[in-house]
């Protein structure tokens, strides 16, 4: 994940003008239970990367809603100025839009969709009955992450974190072969200017500006993880690339939850949601949500 300097003005300034037009739109599934999931992606990824989740749930009976983060989907000079308040948002006016229709949710959230999940269980406790934190990310400190993230608080402080990118680099949160590979045709290739294939795998691209927001919003987190005391379950993968099982650890012995349960898996990478124990990781959060219902 070698650092790049983008020094086109194109990329720089995002205008203030923009309309949000995307073709990422939320994914959702019906369901018979009066129980609803909310599947949170993560940052500078898709909805689709919660597509296999939502089609399990639903098959159990589950309604699944998968919104998408603000900006998702706009060009990468709007996405890097966009804030984790507004990211926040987004999953919450879909947490308020589940409260006409359902009696409860569940909800779910990858990597940064997993912090944003917690700050909704500090919010709604009295509406969220539970929630599966699925690899989540307070710390970059997996075993693919690069060694000058120790600069990042220096480029926070300087107009270098607007120019400042980090391109993705294999093996990109999977360890499927043959998934990898479809992902490494689209990454190897990607620009900064083009859009085509964002909605499919997300950023190729990742603004230093939004690993600022990420540090920021765990900041904002960590002193409210003592007030959460609904039922939580973590899942994470021993290998994950990009974020340790330190991460799941951490949040586990902060919790104030009673109910609490830890999921490692052997033969996974960051993206749990799409790699190859997607299947473990449905069935745990569905087994988890039918003990928590009782």
């Amino acid at each position: 994940m070698p650092a790049i300097i983008n020094l086109n003005p194109k990329y720089i300034f995002a205008t203030k003008k923009y309309t949000e037009r995307s073709k990422f739109t939320e994914l959702s599934w019906e369901g018979t239970k009066p129980t609803a999931c909310i599947l949170i992606h993560g940052m500078t990824g898709t909805p689709h990367e919660m597509k296999f989740l939502g089609n399990f749930l639903s098959k159990k009976g589950y309604p699944v809603i998968c919104p998408r983060l603000k900006n998702h989907g706009a060009p990468i000079s709007v996405l890097k100025y966009t804030k984790w308040q507004e990211f926040y948002q987004s999953a919450r006016e879909a947490v308020r839009q589940a409260q006409k229709k359902y009696q409860s949710i569940f909800v779910g959230g990858l990597s940064m969709g997993a912090l944003l999940a917690l700050l909704l269980a500090d919010e709604f406790p009295n509406f969220i009955s539970g929630i599966t934190c699925l690899s989540p990310t307070l710390f970059y400190d997996g075993w693919n992450t690069p060694k000058s993230k120790f600069l990042l608080p220096l480029a926070y402080v300087t107009p270098l974190k607007y120019i400042s990118y980090f391109k993705e680099d294999p093996p990109y949160g999977i360890k499927n072969e043959a998934i990898r590979k479809i992902v490494h045709r689209y990454y190897s290739r990607a620009k900064l200017s083009d859009l085509s294939g964002v909605e499919q795998y997300g950023y190729p691209f990742f603004p230093v500006t939004l690993l600022e927001q990420l540090q920021l919003l765990v900041k904002h987190l960590i002193p409210k993880l003592k007030n959460i005391t609904m039922p939580i379950q973590l899942i994470q993968a021993e290998q994950d690339d990009m974020t340790s099982v330190k991460n799941s650890q951490f949040i586990y012995d902060r919790v104030g939850s009673s109910i609490k349960e830890m999921v490692l898996l052997k033969n996974s990478y960051h993206v749990i949601t799409a790699d190859q124990e997607r299947d473990t990781v449905g069935e745990n959060m569905e087994q988890f949500f039918t003990r928590i219902s009782r």
